[in-house]
């Protein structure tokens, strides 16, 4: 890979698809794509969103209402499934692992759509790849 950052929803989409494949073809750990801080118009100073891919399971931590619309989400595409939810005491919201029995591409359009969806980040959020 060459590039490691996008701000259009096709550049991002090719982006995730090229990431994906690459973690893959290289049995990485993780690949691991954050929003820009910039481009995060969340209130109250909290992290940025971000996701992760292990394999065929993408890890978000959500809140209530974003596991919500995860939920949501998840019924388009009927491929993925969540396998785990972890609620820990000491932190708020909730960690989704969700099995991803699928391409490259599909992976793409799931976190694509999980960004702009879940999170509800505008159309130009800039998104960056950090591991693969």
């Amino acid at each position: 890979m060459t590039r490691f950052d996008a701000a259009t929803e096709d550049e991002r989409l090719k982006l995730f698809a090229d990431a994906a494949a690459a973690h893959r073809a290289r049995s990485g750990d993780v690949m691991t794509v954050d929003v820009d801080p910039d481009s995060d118009d969340t209130n109250g100073g909290e992290v940025p969103p971000w996701i992760q891919l292990a394999g065929t399971e993408l890890i978000l931590d959500c809140t209530d209402a974003e596991l919500e619309r995860l939920k949501t989400l998840l019924s388009e595409f009927p491929e993925f499934r969540i396998d785990e939810l972890v609620s820990p005491e000491e932190a708020e919201g909730t960690n989704a692992v969700v099995t991803a029995r699928s391409d490259a591409n599909r992976v793409a359009g799931f976190v694509e759509r999980a960004f702009r969806e879940v999170y509800e980040l505008d159309a130009e959020y800039r998104a960056w790849v950090t591991a693969i």
